[in-house]
């Protein structure tokens, strides 16, 4: 019921969010530049059917599942990658347009210049997005001091993916890419910090497959994202155990070198839900000896404020996706404090990723994936 009512909310809310947008492409691309009575009829007409074919694509794609469905699928997300940029372009255009009045250029001729302009800096968005989001994901090489940290583990090789979302775009073939960038880095230990599917196990098994080919030291640990739980996450955490991936379910490992060792803890999702899910960081954490550094995985950066409260060292966490299209990344923040990249909060430190993958367009516009090499260093080495 719950996943039923969540799945009701979020397509009404991106309804709206569709209907107001064309609108507003409507009125500055059509009706501002004064193109004639025929383009404006044509023209709502052709909107009007884009904003009910979007989201009736996505829903028609998700019954369909991901073979036969993925094409509308990629159609129906690009589309919305593009009316997102348009409308964030558009918004920009505004300002264009204050200082066109200002030379004294006046309607329609403005409003045309402002259109084309829009249209083509989308087109290049679009273009350099796609690229961006469906190639190669780059390597971004992140240095972390940590004061407990055994001087024996310092230069200890964390691998982190996050927010890969397998599903009806991605698949086993880009996922075996990312599999081969991360086994030529020789990590210590790889962690993947939550929401790796978007979709059911018996759907998608085989495109999470390569997995099972992660190679490390001390092997490959996961926790739950939200969208495991949109997915059947029982299901997916003992698919997860079969492909040698052990997840951390609100308790801790040992890592480290010989003795010169830390502890590795993680935590379920803030919005797990379900019976036997939940975070229960105190849970996790129970036993320590206070004087080993700890690293937590969890999957939003939310969660960091308790962390730092209990004596965590460094959280690792996702889910923001860094923004994923600006200027979205300025929305995430009313929800996350943090959206990208290192930040401390007295003795703790976070590490948000911008994600490895994506979820909905096809799109990374000025926030590139990254598969994440997090190196530790002790000060006293």
């Amino acid at each position: 019921m719950r996943r039923l009512f969540s799945f009701i909310v979020f397509f009404g809310m991106l309804t709206l969010f569709v209907g107001g947008a064309h609108y507003f492409v409507y009125q500055r691309l059509v009706v501002a530049p004064g193109w004639g009575e025929t383009v404006q009829t044509a023209g709502a007409f052709i909107l009007a059917g884009l904003t009910i074919g979007g989201p009736g694509s996505l829903i028609a794609a998700r019954r369909l599942g991901r073979e036969r469905g993925g094409a509308l699928a990629r159609a129906a997300y690009m589309w919305l990658g593009a009316i997102f940029l348009l409308v964030s372009l558009l918004g920009l255009g505004e300002l264009v347009r204050l200082l066109l009045g200002a030379l004294q250029v006046g309607e329609p001729a403005r409003s045309r210049a402002i259109g084309i302009g829009t249209m083509v800096a989308t087109g290049i968005a679009l273009a350099y997005g796609l690229w961006r989001a469906t190639g190669a994901v780059p390597v971004k090489r992140v240095e972390v001091t940590l004061p407990r940290l055994p001087a024996g583990a310092s230069g200890y090789r964390l691998v982190q993916l996050s927010d890969v979302h397998i599903g009806p775009l991605l698949g086993r073939e880009w996922l075996g890419g990312v599999v081969d960038r991360v086994n030529a880095l020789e990590p210590d230990a790889v962690v993947i910090t939550g929401d790796l599917v978007d979709g059911s196990v018996q759907e998608l098994a085989e495109h999470v497959a390569p997995l099972a080919d992660l190679s490390s030291r001390q092997g490959t640990y996961f926790v739950t994202g939200n969208h495991e739980y949109y997915a059947g996450a029982d299901a997916w955490l003992a698919e997860l155990r079969r492909l040698g991936v052990k997840p951390l379910r609100n308790e801790r490992v040992e890592l480290g070198r010989d003795d010169a060792t830390f502890d590795l803890a993680g935590v379920d999702d803030v919005n797990a839900f379900g019976p036997g899910h939940g975070p229960d960081l105190e849970r996790a954490l129970e036993g320590r000896d206070p004087e080993r550094e700890v690293v937590l995985l969890a999957h939003q950066p939310r969660q960091f404020a308790a962390a730092a409260a209990a004596g965590v060292g460094l959280q690792l966490s996702g889910h923001t996706h860094g923004g994923q299209i600006v200027p979205w990344n300025l929305f995430v923040r009313l929800q996350q404090p943090h959206v990208a990249g290192l930040t401390r909060s007295g003795d703790a430190q976070l590490y948000t990723s911008r994600g490895t993958g994506f979820w909905g367009p096809p799109l990374r516009v000025g926030a590139p994936p990254e598969i994440t090499l997090l190196t530790l260093v002790s000060p006293a080495a």
